[in-house]
């Protein structure tokens, strides 16, 4: 069967089962094309909470799928493939978070939703990298245990001089292979290109760049910087939508490597088989549900800068 003729069909059937067919930035670009949203973290983590279709199609990784299950427990959340995890998310466990804690009993813990349900109901409150800073400066406490990534926590202690900011040493690994040599050879060869990049890149990247955002961030600079040419610090599923929304401007990718396996195992495929079988299906024990919730209503409710 064809690509749009699948993308057809899974329309279809998602209108006629009134489901929300949910793609982060990273995904394919067959998979964005037929999304009813496609977004970043905290964008999806609202939309899940307040969509009132019983259906949520995650096409993203199983940490996104349980916070659509953990906001939105009354209804169905499905993950397409149920093997797309992040390496980053499983860098660290409840129970290695727990031990963390007990070495600064004084800190207040600041988890990166790239995480798993258990982790952030160990955590005070949870972030997305579109709203770290913002988060962190909400917190008063003094100090900061920053799990998992050790360079978006770096980059909020950057942010956050008033703070003790302790990071897990997390990563992810798309992200943080990214070499200054690359990038150093992409302003060579498009010196009038600017820079933009993810916060999950190493510090010296980020010393490089003339924006440090998010995804969505990301679309926001591209849109309305007058700047004709853009070097993109992040995996390269963030091009169909630049490219949609600026057929004017030209993005470049200055390395091979940001490419997210996890994030590009869903294919049409999968999505139509997962509305066909109403599965795999992502569920959060109760226990956990509850205390994970807690950590993403309190990122929730802090105002964006």
């Amino acid at each position: 069967m064809n690509q749009k003729r699948l993308q057809q069909q899974i329309r279809q059937l998602a209108a006629d089962q009134g489901a929300l067919l949910m793609a982060h930035n990273y995904e394919r670009d067959e998979i964005q094309e037929i999304a009813d949203i496609t977004g970043d973290s905290l964008a999806l983590s609202i939309e899940a909470k307040k969509t009132d279709k019983q259906i949520i199609v995650f096409c993203g990784v199983h940490f996104m799928a349980e916070s659509a299950a953990i906001l939105a427990p009354d209804k169905i959340v499905l993950l397409p493939r149920a093997d797309a995890g992040c390496p980053m998310a499983d860098m660290v466990t409840a129970e290695g978070l727990r031990k963390f804690k007990q070495q600064h009993p004084d800190a207040t813990v600041v988890t990166y939703v790239n995480s798993s349900a258990a982790v952030k109901a160990e955590s005070d409150i949870c972030c997305t990298s579109s709203n770290a800073v913002s988060v962190a400066r909400s917190v008063k406490a003094k100090k900061l245990l920053l799990v998992p990534d050790r360079n978006l926590g770096r980059y909020i202690a950057s942010q956050t001089p008033e703070k003790e900011c302790i990071c897990w040493e997390g990563y992810c690994p798309v992200h943080d292979q990214l070499k200054v040599e690359e990038i150093k050879q992409a302003k060579e060869d498009h010196p009038e290109a600017l820079f933009m990049v993810h916060p999950e890149c190493q510090p010296e990247i980020l010393e490089m760049a003339d924006h440090i955002c998010s995804t969505s961030g990301m679309y926001e600079f591209a849109a309305k910087n007058p700047a004709k040419k853009f070097i993109v610090g992040t995996e390269n599923g963030i091009l169909w939508r630049l490219r949609k929304e600026n057929p004017d401007k030209q993005f470049i990718v200055p390395s091979p490597v940001l490419v997210c396996r996890d994030m590009k195992l869903t294919r049409l495929e999968d999505v139509l088989l997962c509305l066909e079988t109403m599965k795999p299906q992502v569920t959060v024990p109760e226990e956990i549900r509850v205390k994970a919730k807690q950590a993403l209503d309190k990122m929730l409710a802090v105002p964006r800068d």
